[in-house]
């Protein structure tokens, strides 16, 4: 029972060398990842939603990595990175460039990470936007048209704030979804080389099946929980601002 006792885990706080690393890892993965997978959801779905012909298809293709299972992606990505027959390392071969070694560079492993991230989540978030678009009142696009407005203005002054609501509902469930990451980092890195690629799910992974700390695993968990909590409470409010 004294595994358990606030004392005890208190002590672990204070011994764990890999929470913090795992803490500002987590918060970049989030930040750039989600950033570029709105960015590029927007892009997308204003984009095909412009399309005259062969939208379905389009649309059909651009959402398949979001059906692809966690586990598939990091096994194939995986191979991909392979520092000695990975095809991006191949492709650097065929260019004469010197290949990179991917996942094991505390430099580049990280961002190899979330470029895993990215093109597996963009998909969602262009479903979700797409939609949006699709449902834009066209008479007001029409009106912004009929009064002299560029296509830039329309897109900054009329198409941009009518998503607003879709947008936030898109982010917010990114960066949720984001924050439980843990099949695909287990599989490219194991959080490593180091802690470079070290994220707070997987160092809860490690707390508790690996060092069997079940009392401090519990701990970091609900400290997990409240972060997801308040950020839910501030999305909220984000939410009702947008809306009004």
């Amino acid at each position: 029972l004294w595994t358990f006792t606030p004392l005890r885990n208190l002590e672990a706080l204070r011994a764990d060398d890999v929470l913090r690393p795992a803490v500002v890892n987590t918060v970049v993965f989030v930040v750039v990842s989600v950033a570029i997978e709105m960015v590029l959801g927007v892009a997308l779905a204003i984009g095909v939603a412009g399309l005259a012909r062969a939208k379905r298809w389009v649309r059909t293709v651009a959402i398949l990595p979001i059906l692809v299972p966690p586990l598939a992606i990091g096994s194939m990505w995986k191979l991909m990175y392979n520092y000695d027959f990975g095809i991006f390392n191949q492709a650097l071969t065929a260019l004469h460039l010197p290949p990179v070694n991917w996942l094991g560079s505390t430099s580049i492993a990280l961002w190899s990470v979330i470029l895993v991230d990215v093109w597996h989540w963009v998909p969602f978030v262009f479903l979700i936007l797409f939609a949006a678009v699709e449902a834009l009142p066209i008479d007001v696009l029409e009106a912004a048209r009929v009064d002299g407005a560029t296509r830039s203005q329309l897109l900054r002054r009329v198409v941009l704030p009518l998503l607003k609501p879709a947008i936030v509902v898109a982010l917010l469930f990114r960066t949720i979804l984001a924050f439980k990451v843990f099949d695909e980092v287990f599989l490219l890195t194991s959080g490593g080389p180091g802690t470079s690629t070290e994220l707070v799910t997987l160092h809860l992974y490690k707390v508790f099946f690996e060092q069997n700390q079940l009392g401090y695993g519990a701990l970091l968990s609900l400290a997990l929980i409240a972060a997801i909590l308040a950020f839910l409470l501030v999305g909220r409010q984000a939410t009702k601002a947008v809306r009004v």
